[in-house]
């Protein structure tokens, strides 16, 4: 079976995701075949594999984002129908779909899933210089999931007034429109100076979890820079 349906993909133009304001953002439902998004969301990842990553200081006073997040490699352990997937987002056809709305080459895609407990949030931020940006598939269902509980990607404008090495409060932006995460919508954006977003404060009862997987379009020799400096980094503090 296919997962990824590429006639709603090729339905997406390349002018009009580029177009956008005040970044490219696109919000499309149904990136996933109806039969690929029930398998994918029946089948996700136990949190037990996840890293708590909580508390971990951001730059520029930004609040932490908190979550559990787990790393794709080829050697994850993984239900069958993730490894089908994980196929398709590696193939030609999707690296083709990329290069399309990006409008460049010269990039790695990298891959990870966050789950996000109630009471957390992701701070309004801008991206690092070596990534080009992001798609987000959101894994939700109704069966765990309640559209009040939050858990939108918010995309914020700022006018150009905010510098990226800042701390703005959601409401200090001009506008803000939040993504439509639920029957199976994801949401893809190109990280320009200005590609402010967040995620607010998610409010769920215990026990639930706001799921994603993301693919993170990277620069890939900027890419290969920062991975080299962060293992110098881990070098240094192992042998301090």
């Amino acid at each position: 079976m296919s997962y990824l349906d590429t006639n709603r993909m090729d339905a997406i133009e390349t002018a009009v995701f580029q177009g956008q304001s005040p970044y490219p953002w696109t919000n499309p439902q149904g990136l996933l075949t109806a039969d690929g998004f029930r398998r994918l969301s029946e089948t996700l990842p136990d949190v037990a594999q996840f890293e708590r990553v909580f508390g971990k200081a951001r730059a520029h006073g930004q609040q932490s984002h908190d979550r559990y997040t787990l790393e794709y490699h080829k050697s994850l352990d993984l239900p069958s129908a993730w490894r089908d997937f994980m196929a398709e987002m590696e193939s030609t056809r999707y690296q083709r779909f990329i290069r399309r709305l990006f409008g460049r080459g010269g990039f790695r895609l990298r891959y990870h899933w966050h789950y996000t407990p109630t009471g957390c949030s992701v701070s309004p931020h801008c991206d690092g210089r070596d990534k080009l940006g992001s798609h987000i598939f959101y894994l939700n269902t109704n069966a765990d999931w309640q559209a009040a509980w939050g858990g939108e990607t918010v995309v914020l404008d700022d006018s150009g007034r905010f510098k990226r090495s800042s701390a703005p409060a959601f409401e200090d932006f001009d506008s803000a429109v939040a993504a439509e995460t639920m029957d199976n919508h994801s949401f893809i954006f190109a990280r320009q100076g200005n590609s402010w977003h967040g995620v607010r404060e998610i409010n769920c009862p215990e026990g639930h979890l706001r799921k994603v997987f993301i693919v993170v379009v990277e620069d890939r020799i900027l890419g290969l820079r920062r991975r080299m400096m962060e293992g110098l980094h881990r070098w240094r503090a192992a042998a301090s």
